[in-house]
């Protein structure tokens, strides 16, 4: 059986691709084929390598270079690439040559407080700030626009009124690493 193969986009710590990471590790029909960061101290890496997953460090001029990309993703016979914690502008090429094949987690309920600059505690200052009774993460794919490509999936958290961006955060990160890997494998079943 030919797996499915995965890219994975990290531009934080590295937890969210961790987690996928683990979670298709015996997976028989889809494989994490590499990682790539923008960031050169983030801890990914060497997550990585305890876990013999090939990690791929480029600047963020070179991130920016759709052709580049694409050419890496495609010379790994990358099948759906998936952003976790990524936070650059995807480039229109590697979007045209990955249709409704790149997802992305966002740690609240689009369409609301999303968009450039919407990001981390950013976004759980912004909800708490604005007194919404829930939040949640939506994963969706990619267009050509911040966090407006097609949704995939929602998955909601009560806000209590003590509530803190750092709280909220902690809330958020549970439904991530519940959810996003299970929504990748179903979006990709679905598709094959």
């Amino acid at each position: 059986m030919i797996k499915t193969r995965l890219a994975l986009f990290v531009s934080g710590t590295g937890s969210n691709a961790l987690n996928i990471i683990d979670h298709f590790s015996e997976n028989e029909a889809i494989d994490v084929a590499f990682v790539m960061t923008n960031k050169s101290n983030s801890p990914v890496i060497a997550h990585c390598a305890e876990r013999s997953v090939s990690c791929f460090v480029y600047s963020n001029e070179i991130v920016s270079d759709g052709i580049f990309l694409t050419s890496i993703c495609q010379e790994q016979q990358i099948d759906y690439i998936i952003l976790a914690g990524y936070l650059r502008l995807i480039p229109s090429e590697l979007i045209e040559n990955f249709p409704e094949r790149i997802m992305n987690i966002h740690p609240a309920l689009l369409p609301k407080y999303g968009g450039k600059g919407m990001y981390g505690d950013r976004v759980h200052a912004a909800v708490i700030a604005a007194k919404e009774k829930e939040s949640g993460i939506s994963i969706h794919f990619v267009d050509a626009r911040f966090d407006e490509g097609r949704m995939i999936a929602q998955a909601y958290c009560k806000i209590d009124p003590t509530d803190t961006p750092e709280s909220l955060r902690k809330k958020i990160q549970q439904l991530e690493h519940a959810y996003f890997p299970v929504v990748i494998e179903k979006t990709i079943l679905l598709k094959s």
